[in-house]
């Protein structure tokens, strides 16, 4: 070969040239990818849920009817909506037939007051004479038999002078309780009859959770136990299980647990929610929701080293709550897992922990 100190010359330089901008790269790869925060798992008593979903109904319904027939509604004194006192007046009837009978009736309640009188006057002599002889003994008995039935027929009045007077009070249609009107079938004029509906109420404005759980939940589910429903409105409801259903259905092999909500909470009915029944009370490693990367599927976080470099780890999570999660596997408690921002980053990337030089 020729010129072979030209040639060793050349590379000499090349070297020497390329050589700063293999350092630059080498920077840049060991520049950290982000600055992190880090954050040891804390172990919580956590209780084990039940999930459900159902929907919110009344906890019992009232019915309001008419108990008489034939008459006319005058007056409607309360609406959907109207929140009611047990024995407010809800709506008045036609009176005029109703007092004119009572009328009727009482005045043959006197009648039949005066028909006793003068039998029992008749009988009370016919004692008086009994031993002389000046009445025969058919006479005695007829007087005796009259007074019977005269008392009897006093009886008969008086009582259908009360079914009168309970029929005028059945033109005035009360509350049987407390509670919210939510529908209203009685219409001015109208003529009801016996057991026609009026007005429909929620008792004592209760409103209780109807939740689905599944049978496999429900021998672990007792009276008592607190529930946690997500209002519709976003904001979190606590309830008590109330009873729990004695049948499941067979289609879909779920039962009903009825929930109690407090009284002072008061959602509209007819909505599905969501929640969770509270069972057991059983340990939980947990990180904070910010922790978590999910990708294709899989829940992962990101865990450092001593030499700052971050390493994917694949975790199975559980229950979750107030921003935290449960994890199953996958971590321990010596674990140094990266708070957030977990998305930006990539196994074996160099980090800048925060609070660390």
């Amino acid at each position: 070969m020729r010129n072979p100190p030209r040639i060793f010359a050349a590379a000499l330089v090349a070297a020497a040239l390329l050589l700063p901008l293999r350092n630059a790269m080498a920077d840049q790869s060991a520049a950290p990818a982000l600055t992190v925060s880090l954050v040891t798992p804390a172990q919580r008593d956590w209780p084990e849920t039940v999930p459900a979903s159902g929907w919110l109904k009344p906890w019992q319904e009232a019915i309001i009817a008419s108990e008489t027939s034939g008459l006319r509604v005058t007056e409607i004194l309360a609406d959907v909506g109207s929140v009611v006192k047990k024995g407010q007046t809800l709506v008045l009837m036609s009176q005029d037939s109703v007092q004119a009978d009572l009328r009727k009736q009482e005045a043959a309640v006197v009648t039949a007051q005066a028909n006793l009188t003068k039998a029992k006057a008749n009988a009370d002599r016919a004692r008086q004479l009994r031993s002389s002889g000046a009445l025969s003994d058919e006479k005695i008995v007829e007087y005796f038999a009259d007074e019977q039935t005269a008392t009897a027929s006093l009886a008969s009045e008086e009582a259908a002078l009360d079914s009168q007077k309970i029929k005028l009070d059945q033109t005035t249609v009360t509350a049987v309780d407390d509670g919210l009107i939510t529908s209203r079938s009685a219409e001015l004029g109208a003529v009801v009859s016996s057991g026609t509906e009026l007005f429909r109420l929620v008792r004592q404005q209760r409103v209780e959770w109807q939740a689905e759980v599944s049978a496999r939940y429900l021998s672990r589910i007792s009276e008592g136990l607190s529930v946690d429903i997500d209002g519709p409105d976003g904001r979190p409801i606590q309830g008590k299980v109330r009873l729990v259903g004695p049948s499941i259905d067979t289609n879909t092999s779920r039962a009903i647990v009825y929930v109690a909500l407090p009284q002072d909470v008061q959602p509209r009915t007819g909505l599905y929610v969501t929640g969770a029944i509270e069972l057991t009370t059983t340990p939980a490693l947990t990180v904070p929701e910010t922790a978590i990367v999910f990708r294709d599927g899989i829940n992962y976080v990101f865990t450092a080293g001593e030499d700052k470099r971050v390493r994917r780890v694949r975790v199975e999570t559980g229950r979750r709550t107030d921003g935290e999660v449960e994890i199953v596997s996958g971590i321990d408690f010596s674990a140094r897992v990266v708070r957030s921002g977990g998305a930006f980053l990539s196994d074996n990337d160099l980090v800048k922990i925060a609070g660390e030089g």
